[in-house]
This record gives C-alpha cells, sequence and structure tokens, in this order.
C-alpha cells in the first residue's frame, strides 16, 4: 500500500508458507552446531554465537530468545534476524553454555541450528 504516508517496503514472500513460527511444518529437523565461544575478560562473561534457521519475525526471535533465556547461567540472548535465512543468535552467560541445550531450546521453540559449513 502507498500514498497517505505509507511507504511500500518491498517484502516479498520466500516460501509461501509465511513464518516458521506460524508454518505448518516445523524446522525442528536435526543439524550440526554451529557455535563459536568468545570469552570477554572485561566483564567476566563468556559468549557464544549460534547460527539459526528459519526464523522471519519478531515473533520468531521472542520465541527464541525466551527458550534460550530459560537456560541455567545465561544472562542476555541477542538475535541478528535474517528474515528467511541464517541468523546469528548470540548468547552470554557466567560459564560456557552447552551448545546440546541451545540446541535443544531453539528447536523447542521451532527452530534448527544451521549445519556447518
Amino acid at each position: 500500500m502507498t500514498g497517505q504516508g505509507f511507504q511500500d517496503l518491498g517484502l516479498q514472500a520466500t516460501n509461501g508458507g509465511g513464518c516458521a513460527c506460524c508454518a505448518p511444518t516445523s524446522h525442528a529437523a536435526t543439524a550440526n552446531t554451529t557455535a563459536s565461544a568468545t570469552a570477554q575478560p572485561a566483564s567476566g562473561e563468556v559468549s557464544a554465537q549460534f547460527l539459526v534457521e528459519g526464523m522471519t519475525c519478531s515473533h520468531c526471535v521472542r520465541s527464541v530468545t525466551e527458550e534460550v533465556s530459560a537456560i541455567d547461567g545465561v544472562s542476555g540472548v541477542e538475535v541478528d534476524l535474517h528474515a528467511g535465512g541464517v541468523s546469528t543468535v548470540t548468547v552470554s552467560s557466567t560459564a560456557p553454555v552447552d551448545a546440546e541445550r541451545v540446541r535443544e531450546a531453539v528447536e523447542e521453540a521451532g527452530y534448527s541450528l544451521a549445519a556447518a559449513s
């Protein structure tokens, strides 16, 4: 819709199935874990990045953030959303987080970790 102060954002459906959070099929397929841990000595926290497939909107981000935040020791979750592609989820914690627990949390939200390339 254009006119009356509305701007066309040029958004297009990528697969016709809607968001992964609303699509009829689950994206919880098994995938290889892709994670990298980086110590941040100044704050005493550890940060790890995970690549997640299938997120397309803010609801998707909230679902993943909520599930990953529930893991013991996690102090923060940030998502760099790439709608319809592979998004980066950065998990901050006081100690390294088990990648298998992150995978389980992401799958509980309805998504999957991207296979390592």
